[in-house]
């Protein structure tokens, strides 16, 4: 018997971790004005730390509220949370059909290296107006993967949470520092048909595991 039940093995911990990292990606890779803001800014090389920085942390405080307001939320409401699971479900279908749909069209993402060099906090104050005046992110963010994360069980949140801000660390990351490297991969629209495929696929597989958690509950 495990004399610590608190702590989670390697082989829970896992899962959790890669859930909210693959859930975290699948939202975040597509395009949109804040990606193309990351990466304008890699292509500017300006303030690159601060605004990779900024975003990643405003996505994990984000998730972190998400998970632990919804945790809360649904407390001893099992009723609820298999509601909110096949709600969640069906909307990463949908989302997992736009991707597709996304796919099918030739699409890019564009970023020039054309304005007026900006100081280090009209750049942080442009990457928060993309971030959080966004409804989207709280829909995505907050709500679904909150909602998702807060199902885990109570030691594991914490690594679903660690796994959806290392998604945002890691993306940003790449769109600013590897942005002369990216822009023209993200230029060709084949490259951004592939990756809908991508996050379709990813959706999918995450409403098939999310429906068989939900009703393994009955």
């Amino acid at each position: 018997m495990n004399p610590f039940p608190e702590i989670a093995s390697l082989a829970q911990v896992a899962p959790a971790f890669v859930q909210g990292l693959v859930l975290s990606l699948g939202l975040i890779v597509a395009i949109g004005a804040q990606n193309a803001f990351v990466l304008r800014q890699g292509l500017r090389r300006e303030h690159v730390g601060s605004v990779v920085a900024f975003c990643a942390v405003a996505d994990a405080l984000l998730v972190c509220a998400g998970v632990l307001g919804m945790a809360q939320a649904l407390g001893e409401r099992p009723g609820l949370a298999r509601a909110l699971a096949l709600a969640g479900a069906a909307f990463l279908a949908w989302y997992g059909w736009q991707a597709l749909k996304r796919a099918r069209q030739a699409s890019q993402l564009q970023a020039t290296r054309d304005g007026a060099s900006l100081g280090r906090g009209a750049v942080l104050a442009q990457a928060a107006a993309f971030t959080l005046l966004n409804p989207h992110v709280y829909l995505d963010t907050v709500l679904l993967v909150g909602s998702i994360g807060a199902q885990q069980p109570a030691p594991l949140r914490g690594w679903f949470v660690a796994g959806a801000s290392t998604a945002s660390l890691v993306w940003f990351g790449l769109l600013g520092y590897g942005a002369r490297w990216l822009a023209p991969w993200f230029a060709k629209p084949r490259a951004w048909q592939v990756l809908d495929a991508l996050i379709a696929l990813t959706m999918w597989v995450l409403v098939l595991l999310l429906v068989r958690h939900a009703l393994a509950g009955f």
